[in-house]
């Protein structure tokens, strides 16, 4: 009798051993596939926001280029503006002196010396452009007409070195940077995007300056200084666009 317990023992521990193996082999297997479809679903929102963040960087391109284009025609619009107003000055200069010699000889003749007098107003020359406008002008369209980044390069550095105290300077100063930006050149686009924002403080740059700054500083491995900067622009700036970019990027790196 007790070896037929014994056996009958035996027989039922390897049953029960037997029947929970499949058990903890089902679910390891489930465990291994549930990591495996978190692991692809993390790669696949970290790819996505890969490509979102290179979509926001096109369309922040973009945007740059949309508003040299609203710069230059601005500018364009004023110097028109500025030389009709000192057409119209000069005309009436040309007419009151008309009045004024008309009314101090009201009977003499006109003489061969005075023909110059009664000279039209279409025959008036609007004055001489601003050569200060048109090297800006001139500048911004290797960039957004002829897309000649390499020649665009001096030519701000030039059109900085010719009119420091200009009042498109900061303008000049962020597409220097930005190109430098372009080029990888981070050192010294960072010199230019600090001018603007250490000179400049009302400048319409200079939001986008501190945002472009904390990429540097993001490109650079400057985690905490990238972080201050986009930071900086979300509390300086809570109404601008940049500020959507710099709260983007703070998601991005958890600050």
């Amino acid at each position: 009798m007790k070896s037929a317990a014994l056996v009958a023992a035996s027989l039922f521990l390897s049953a029960a051993v037997m029947a929970q193996a499949p058990v903890i082999d089902v679910n390891s297997s489930d465990l291994e596939a549930r990591l495996s479809a978190i692991e692809r679903i993390v790669d696949s929102r970290t790819q996505s926001q890969h490509r979102i963040q290179a979509q926001l960087d096109n369309m922040q391109s973009e945007i740059d280029q949309l508003r040299g284009a609203v710069e230059v025609h601005t500018n364009q619009l004023e110097k028109v503006l500025q030389r009709q107003r000192e057409l119209y000055l000069e005309i009436d200069k040309r007419v009151e002196a008309l009045k004024g010699a008309a009314a101090s000889v009201p009977n003499s003749p006109p003489t061969a010396g005075t023909g110059n007098v009664g000279q039209s107003p279409s025959s008036v020359q609007p004055p001489s452009s601003d050569s200060e406008a048109e090297a800006y002008e001139a500048a911004v369209n290797l960039i957004l007409r002829d897309r000649d980044y390499d020649k665009a390069v001096p030519a701000f550095r030039e059109f900085i070195r010719q009119y420091p105290d200009s009042q498109y300077a900061a303008n000049a100063y962020y597409w220097l940077g930005q190109l430098l930006f372009n080029q990888q050149n981070w050192q010294e686009a960072k010199i230019q995007f600090e001018t603007v924002v250490q000179r400049y403080t009302d400048s319409t740059k200079r939001a986008d300056s501190l945002l472009k700054l904390g990429i540097i500083a993001e490109r650079l491995g400057n985690g905490a200084l990238a972080a201050q900067m986009f930071n900086r622009v979300v509390t300086e700036y809570p109404d601008s666009s940049a500020r959507k970019l710099a709260e983007n990027r703070l998601t991005q790196t958890g600050g």
